[in-house]
């Protein structure tokens, strides 16, 4: 099967970064779904493990996280699915990847395709629509309601970072479930406008001081932190600005933090990494596929779109370094995607 892969963490300006293989295709056992893939999105997951993590032994390591396609083909322990389900799921960091024609993958952390959406689009959405719900529902214990019931809770939640991949899928997902008022971070116009309309209540300059805005708003204090970047930059805002017995969720990595500064608010810091349940093969590792199911439910009826923004076609070596380096650059908005092989 066609595949694209790497023997050597190079620069993605460097030709032999990404390349063209051929590799056997899998065979489905046990909890796995043998997936015939359709497309994929580019993370910078993707972009940290190739630069940073060297094959094994003389075999290319082949990468890539979101996908969606049709299983063709399933172990004996699986239950879920059947041959011709269209699936959606961010995979597994310590397995292959999905640049590949074909991919195993545990059925437990995969959910059904959206109706309403073509594969492209829903490619877009299973790794941030996972750690976005899981920071909010699971980490930070945001309390949820019916979709649409706009009833309005006591809970403030503090979005830094909301414009990007993560924040754009938390802040739609909060406002479907939860009564918790947002307030969203952004620096650039357009940026401001985007997390507006995802439906933030409030956006604010993360540039800025940020304890003057949230002050400025006059809406009580916040109650809960969604940190998706620079949460050392933000950190002794952080434990200012929260009301006591105030949570801290974040997706980065920061070198230090002096959690010191919790202790008198009685704070609460939780990290949030999708790929535990994957890594650890936890118990509970099927809540992923309800998940999946859940916000394929609400993209279905409207309540979350996909943030799709670049599409390429087709799935290729030269298209997913072009992809890469986008990401790098720093500059890309939304989710890239690629189509077909």
């Amino acid at each position: 099967m066609k595949a694209i892969g790497y023997k050597a963490s190079l620069p993605i300006s460097d030709a032999n970064s990404l390349v063209d293989i051929e590799v056997a295709q899998p065979k489905a056992t046990g909890h796995d779904l043998l997936v015939k893939i359709d497309s994929i999105a580019v993370n910078p997951v993707d972009c940290k493990i190739r630069q940073n993590v060297a094959p094994e032994g003389d075999e290319h390591k082949i990468i890539g996280w979101d996908a969606v396609g049709e299983v063709v083909a399933t172990g004996e322990a699986t239950s879920l699915f059947k041959p011709g389900d269209k699936v959606f799921y961010a995979g597994d960091l310590t397995r292959s990847g999905s640049n590949s024609e074909f991919q195993l993958v545990d059925e437990r952390i995969v959910g059904h395709k959206p109706k309403s959406l073509n594969n492209a689009e829903a490619a877009a959405l299973p790794l941030t629509a996972i750690t976005a719900y899981e920071l909010l529902f699971d980490r930070l214990a945001i309390k949820t309601q019916a979709p649409g019931t706009n009833t309005a809770s006591d809970e403030v939640i503090l979005v830094v970072g909301a414009a990007g991949g993560v924040g754009s899928i938390l802040i739609q997902l909060a406002k479907a479930i939860s009564g918790a008022t947002i307030i969203g971070t952004a620096s650039r116009e357009s940026s401001k406008a985007w997390v507006k309309e995802l439906g933030a209540d409030y956006v604010i300059d993360h540039t800025k001081d940020l304890a003057d805005q949230i002050n400025a708003l006059d809406i009580g204090p916040v109650t809960h932190v969604a940190s998706l970047n620079s949460t050392d930059s933000y950190f002794e805002t952080y434990t200012e600005i929260l009301k006591p017995f105030g949570k801290i969720a974040l997706i980065d990595d920061p070198a230090t933090l002096d959690v010191s500064k919790m202790k008198r608010k009685s704070l609460s810091l939780h990290w949030e990494f999708m790929y535990t349940h994957s890594m650890f093969q936890t118990e509970d590792m099927n809540k992923q596929n309800l998940l999946l199911n859940k916000v394929a439910d609400l993209v279905d009826q409207g309540f979350i779109k996909t943030t799709v923004n670049k599409q390429l076609s087709p799935i290729n070596a030269a298209n997913l370094r072009a992809a890469h380096e986008a990401i790098e650059s720093g500059q890309s908005i939304g989710k890239i995607v690629l189509e077909g092989f």
